[in-house]
């Protein structure tokens, strides 16, 4: 990944660029030192666990990423369909 994409996606979620920090669940240690470690980097990012993730652990991160985009399109569906409910509400109520 080059800098500039590194850039935009914490630039689009900045919640990314939030440092981990330690002393929370064992699980939590682990992936922060797995990722600093396996990235040679003191200070470990949400996005950087991500990208470790994904890169060592595909079917994992596809799995959320899927859960994702199924929620999401849903979402969109849902909202399409409330805005012409919305748009044809007051035509029905003048007939």
């Amino acid at each position: 990944m080059t800098e500039k994409q590194e850039t935009t996606t914490t630039e689009e979620n900045p919640l990314l660029a939030l440092p981990s920090k330690e002393k929370e669940s064992d699980l939590k240690n682990y992936l922060i030192d797995f990722t600093g470690t396996f990235l040679e980097e003191e200070n470990v990012t949400v996005n950087m666990i991500a990208e470790v993730l994904a890169a060592e652990f595909p079917e994992f991160a596809f799995a959320f990423a899927e859960e994702n985009f199924i929620r999401g399109y849903e979402t969109g569906l849902n909202d399409a369909y409330a805005s012409f409910k919305t748009k044809d509400a007051p035509a029905n109520e003048n007939k």
